[in-house]
């Protein structure tokens, strides 16, 4: 029997330690219940710290943790899935092909950022999406200290005030203090097209991000979309032209686009529906998890969202349950009832709330400690100890806030 998994982020990553783990309970050999793991790298890359400096940095290595418990890695990038004949091809780095059969699918895949067809954005614009994109504009960011200070080359407009605009235009004013010196005046501006900033947080925590944005000196235009990009600048739907040599594209993200071989119902952004086994319906040995489903957290209508902190605990349900149908044991049901979010507002601290209508619970430097041990220990793989590694990974366990 082989179970394969494809995607090695957070939930792909859960995916894999979680059927070993039930793969291990049951005492069931890898001969007999081949598990493995098809992904580019062997590497977990921390997606969500990368708004920050030195993004570089920010990669785990997962090849030990994965030989550990027994899951065999695949290099290479998913290219087919075969629903009826059950078949994954990949691409090798080697440029060859190979085709792998299954008997169950955890598709993984994550999700991509939304990048509409605005004219100038493919060639002018950056964002902190993959580590590719973050290492690419923090190396744009650095060589704008060998240009004029002229021409918006001190100013950056960020599109998007959602989580990952806030975040990113929250860090920029420090980074861009490093690289052109502490005296220096630069700019940092968040475009979103809603008529408030952080259109999903709700009123309560709207007031305290207003305010940190404001201690930052962050500005922001409201109910106005960037309508073009060129060399000198960015035009907005409301007419007005910011000059700046630097835009950071934060709009929105969609599921990889991998989900759309699978011939399911999906959502509005390309998520695959599943069931609360995350199964996903009338197909066969497939299920889906992470950023690439869609999938009821409760019995009360809430779903979960394309965040690291749903992901991991997905994946960790998708993998023991896929494992559980191949060794016939009952299957767990996924649920998440407890959410929280935890924004980091760069030197104006962070904001922690919970629940889903989003209540306070800390603001500034003792939600800044709280984001870090997040962002530093919490969504790290765990050691390459078996044991250890095994028992990270019990789905009623993982990301129980």
């Amino acid at each position: 029997m082989r179970l394969l998994i494809i995607g090695a982020g957070f939930a792909g990553m859960y995916a894999a330690l979680s059927s070993a783990r039930l793969r291990d309970i049951h005492g069931v050999s890898p001969d007999d219940l081949e598990i493995a793991l098809i992904a580019p790298e062997p590497t977990l890359v921390i997606r969500p710290r990368l708004y920050e400096p030195k993004p570089e940095t920010l990669t785990a290595p997962l090849l030990d943790v994965l030989k550990a418990i027994d899951v065999d890695y695949i290099q290479g990038s998913a290219e087919t899935i075969d629903t009826k004949a059950q078949m994954v091809q990949v691409a090798t780095p080697k440029g060859t092909r190979k085709t792998l059969s299954y008997d169950r699918l955890v598709v993984a895949t994550g999700s991509r950022l939304f990048r509409p067809n605005i004219p100038g954005l493919a060639e002018h614009g950056f964002s902190v999406d993959s580590l590719d994109d973050a290492i690419a504009l923090d190396r744009h960011l650095h060589c704008l200290a060998d240009r004029p200070a002229a021409n918006g080359r001190d100013t950056v407009v960020v599109a998007g005030g959602g989580f990952t605009g806030i975040e990113a235009a929250t860090e920029l004013p420090a980074r861009l203090r490093d690289i052109f010196g502490k005296d220096s005046r630069t700019r940092v501006i968040i475009v979103e097209r809603n008529g408030a900033i952080a259109p999903d947080m709700g009123e309560g925590p709207r007031p305290l991000i207003e305010d940190a944005l404001r201690k930052l000196g962050v500005e922001t235009r409201l109910g106005a979309g960037v309508t073009s990009l060129d060399k000198s600048g960015v035009t907005l739907s409301t007419g007005e032209h910011i000059e700046t040599g630097t835009v950071v594209w934060a709009a929105g993200i969609r599921a990889a686009p991998l989900t759309a071989q699978i011939p399911a119902e999906r959502d509005n952004f390309g998520r695959l529906l599943v069931d609360r086994d995350l199964r996903v319906p009338a197909v066969a040995g497939v299920f889906a998890t992470g950023d690439a489903a869609r999938a009821a957290c409760d019995d009360e209508g809430n779903y979960a969202l394309m965040s690291c902190q749903h992901a991991t605990r997905m994946g960790a349900f998708a993998g023991n349950n896929a494992a559980a149908e191949l060794l016939g044991v009952p299957t767990r049901p996924y649920h998440q009832k407890a959410y929280v979010t935890c924004l980091d507002l760069g030197e104006a601290g962070a904001l922690f709330t919970r629940g889903w209508e989003r209540k306070v619970e800390m603001v500034g430097d003792v939600a800044k400690k709280t984001k870090q041990e997040i962002n530093t220990v919490w969504i790290y793989p765990p050691k390459a100890e078996r044991a250890a590694a095994l028992a990270s990974a019990d789905p009623e366990r993982v990301t129980d806030l």
